[in-house]
């Protein structure tokens, strides 16, 4: 596939990773991450073959919700760095080949923003309906709290004004009101700095409470949900072409495919991406079960996305392993599976584990996930740390149990900083996944390390353009345990084979478009495999073993084809 047709579509074959600059490398010794410590680590995303970096907030904020209470949109935090900083790390990341996105925090403020500062100084006040304001919480109102551990209602009655504000999330952090033509140019506003800055585009946050206007009485000047979602990524197509909007919205698959864009017109002109947390919640349940039958059902079911738009796949985020599109039984098994101790457990609906612990550190399992995100349909999206197969520390508070620092070294701070530990943002992983037994400059070192597994699948993923752009489709693999599937392009093909189960098993595939003559290349070792008399391919997998194999074309060859 020709390089001049897949470039204005960089976003289709990205390696996308996310991280939080304060747990990432303190380059002032001051026991917080910053800019200055994240551009001196650059060089390791590059080795990695990432090709755009996802920061989370990074703006000023009181650090009520781990920096997405924000109290100014258009600002660095002072403990992060300067905008100097910022920039010039985004300068170095675009001199490396690597794009930057960043988080799209604006459904809701801090408290302590000025614009609700002055919102609930009167009810006059020049930002009053910026936010959403009742005498008494309305009946069609908006219902079901985001945190149940912390919140008992969406509405919080603000004795300085007299009324109530709507706070879908935390009450520190009051929503914004969406239908104010003024705040949504203020959006546009902010997403216009940015990009003059450098970004590429943005992660937005929380994408369906963004647009949702119940029990409002002004909710009649919103617009249309997505027309407005759609005039924001035509704002953002004219002050940069090449930027992006990456969707959060955990819907079912109709619903989220929604937010593509018009289903009819074939081009998704509103996100450009959105994330599969259907696809991610049942490949844990298939996982659990030792079965393929969950993933393959998920990725039957998910809508195509449009033509110029696409899924993003993940392994976890940063936030807990939700599991909420699970019925109450399938949630159990994975939790039993993953997550048995109530201490690992969030909400009832997630997990806040990372999956080496979750796998008591078994490689074969880790290097089947990690192949199912570089071979599934979508763009992958890693989460720091995920590279090295850090761990948890489940003795942080809630969602910060995966937001531990990075661990670079093997001392027992990891190499992330040289301050008193008890001034972290989190506290450093510990027990089998501490900085001495899991970090980057040991594995670095080391040709058979999770490491150096990880660049290599990275460094196979952009070498098959058809993984990236090819068509779909799942194949009968004959064996309960075992997902295969194709991907292919005019120029050639990809099967992906992966074992759920740990035991050995041989399946024998019919790939369409492979003759009886024809040949199958294995992408990482170069050995082949023929077809049998009856047309059939016949693959062996170890206990949770995959196989990535080219289909009938010239063997592999870099230089050849490029994504």
């Amino acid at each position: 596939m020709r390089l001049t047709r897949t470039s204005d579509l960089w976003w289709k074959n990205a390696v996308v990773y996310c991280l939080d600059v304060e747990t990432y490398q303190d380059g002032n010794g001051d026991g917080t991450g910053d800019f200055a410590g994240l551009t001196q680590r650059i060089d390791h995303l590059v080795r990695l073959g990432v090709t755009c970096v996802w920061l989370m907030p990074f703006y000023p904020t009181r650090e009520r919700d781990d920096g997405y209470d924000i109290t100014d949109f258009y600002g660095v935090d002072p403990r992060l760095g300067t905008l100097g900083d910022f920039t010039e790390f985004v300068r170095t990341a675009r001199d490396r080949g690597i794009r930057v996105i960043a988080d799209l925090v604006v459904n809701h403020t801090s408290e302590h923003h000025p614009w609700f500062q002055d919102s609930r100084s009167s009810r006059d006040s020049d930002h009053r309906d910026w936010y959403v304001w009742a005498d008494e919480p309305p009946q069609d109102g908006p219902e079901g709290v985001v945190f149940p551990d912390a919140e008992d209602s969406v509405w919080e009655y603000d004795e300085r004004s007299g009324q109530y504000y709507l706070h879908r999330f935390y009450k520190q952090q009051p929503d914004l009101n969406i239908a104010n033509p003024r705040v949504r140019d203020e959006i546009a506003r902010i997403m216009g700095f940015w990009t003059q800055l450098g970004l590429s585009g943005f992660r937005v946050d929380a994408v369906p409470f963004l647009l949702e206007t119940d029990g409002q009485q002004d909710a009649g000047q919103l617009p249309d949900p997505h027309e407005y979602l759609a005039d924001l990524r035509a704002f953002l197509g004219r002050r940069s072409g090449e930027a992006v909007l990456l969707g959060e919205v955990n819907l079912p698959y109709e619903d989220t495919a929604m937010f593509f864009g018009e289903p009819s017109s074939g081009r998704g002109d509103e996100l450009t991406m959105c994330f599969d947390f259907i696809g991610m919640q049942q490949m844990y349940l298939s996982l659990a079960r030792g079965e393929a039958a969950p993933l393959a059902r998920s990725l039957r079911e998910r809508p195509a996305a449009p033509r110029d738009a696409h899924w993003a796949t993940f392994v976890r985020n940063h936030d807990e392993l939700t599991l909420d599109k699970l019925s109450e039984a399938e949630r159990a098994e994975v939790f039993a599976a993953f997550g048995p101790e109530k201490e690992m457990q969030l909400y009832d609906r997630g997990l806040r584990r990372r999956l080496p612990p979750m796998v008591d550190g078994d490689r074969r399992r880790l290097e089947l996930v990690y192949s199912l995100l570089f071979t599934l349909p979508g763009t992958p999206v890693l989460f720091y740390g995920e590279e090295i197969g850090m761990g948890e520390n489940l003795a942080a508070e809630g969602r910060q149990a995966v937001r531990t620092p990075m661990q670079w070294t093997s001392d027992k701070l990891g190499g992330f900083s040289t301050a008193d530990p008890a001034t972290f943002p989190n506290p450093v992983a510990d027990g089998a996944f501490a900085p001495d037994k899991v970090n980057v400059h040991d594995q670095s070192r080391d040709p058979d390390s999770f490491l150096s597994h990880m660049r290599l699948l990275v460094e196979r993923y952009r070498e098959s353009p058809e993984l990236a752009w090819g068509d779909f489709e799942l194949l009968d693999s004959g064996s309960p345990a075992v997902l295969a599937h194709l991907s292919s392009l005019p120029e050639g093909a990809v099967l992906a084979v992966h074992n759920f189960s740990g035991e050995a098993i041989s399946t024998a595939l019919s790939v369409p478009g492979l003759g009886e003559d024809g040949e199958l290349t294995d992408v990482f070792s170069a050995a082949t495999l023929g077809t049998s008399a009856d047309k059939r391919v016949r693959v062996d997998l170890e206990p949770y073993g995959y196989r990535w194999l080219r289909v009938a074309t010239e063997r592999d060859d870099p230089d050849r084809t490029t994504a």
